[in-house]
């Protein structure tokens, strides 16, 4: 290929990226199998074309990045082949414009970019997940933990004193509250004729989100035996879960992150500084020495 080392340099780097990804697709296909494994299976055999494409312009073969294959299939074990994907998707906004600014010099550049496209917009809308599903139960198994029990926490912390004191009343109120909203969960969902939900899976994704919340907010009063660093770091921990859980959302759910984490954290904070305003006149009032 005649040009310029900077050119070589462009498409080198878009060819290291499509065997990279044609590893990453053709491990999740095997990971999904079934329908969702023919799907994933297509869209590694069309990177692999992309990367063909390009090794005839730059004159030599590519390595994929190790790293970064494991890196999405540890992210798809944990959340999801749905999330991995869109996410691997969105950082292809960068080399489609490279696609665009590289269409004279590649004619095969305007194929590639609409095919990265079509992976999106077609092909991925094709995998059938089963956790979107329960994505609602999820959420209001999490919202509940985290608005309840970080407010709890915070107004128990300065009646009750002790941390493990604390810790044991939030560990108990919040598996009692995870059966109870697993149980409203199974009967919201049973009594809604409309849904195609299972009743049964729908409450378990609520009762699992709610107890994991519980344990991660909970630990710092089983660690810490100051009430202000253990009420710290359970807050430090309440903000981690919801930059996680947002970022997972505004992902697969295709949402603005910055909106979502900014109304999640707000509601969750607000009420645990209430609470635990609550919690301090009460000690104040009542002269609650524990």
């Amino acid at each position: 290929m005649e040009g310029s080392t900077d050119l070589k340099e462009r498409l080198f780097k878009l060819q290291k990226q499509e065997i990279t990804q044609h590893k990453i697709y053709h491990r999740l296909a095997k990971m999904a199998g079934g329908e969702n494994g023919k799907v994933l299976s297509s869209v590694a055999t069309d990177e692999f074309r992309h990367y063909m494409a390009l090794e005839k312009y730059t004159g030599r073969a590519a390595i994929p990045d190790i790293f970064v294959i494991y890196l999405y299939l540890i992210l798809a074990r944990i959340f999801g082949i749905t999330f991995a994907i869109k996410l691997m998707e969105r950082g292809e906004e960068e080399a489609e414009k490279l696609y665009d600014e590289l269409e004279k010099e590649v004619p095969e550049a305007a194929g590639i970019k609409e095919d990265e496209q079509r992976h999106e917009e077609e092909l991925i809308k094709l995998i059938d997940e089963e956790r979107l599903y329960y994505v609602s139960s999820m959420v209001l198994g999490l919202n509940d933990a985290l608005v309840e029990l970080t407010g709890a926490l915070a107004g128990l912390t300065f009646v009750l004193g002790a941390t493990k004191v604390t810790g044991t009343a939030g560990l108990i109120t919040g598996i009692s509250a995870s059966l109870s909203m697993a149980a409203s969960e199974y009967l919201s969902k049973k009594s809604d004729l409309t849904l195609s939900k299972d009743p049964i899976k729908a409450s378990i994704y609520t009762g699992i989100m709610y107890i994991c919340a519980t344990i991660i907010l909970i630990i710092p009063y089983f660690i810490f035996k100051i009430p202000a660093l253990a009420l710290f770091f359970t807050l430090v921990n309440a903000a981690l879960i919801i930059l996680v859980f947002t970022f997972y959302m505004s992902v697969v759910q295709e949402t603005p992150f910055k909106r979502g984490f900014t109304e999640m954290i707000s509601l969750s904070f607000g009420i645990a500084a209430i609470s635990f305003m609550i919690g301090l006149l009460t000690r104040n009032i009542f002269n609650i020495d524990v």
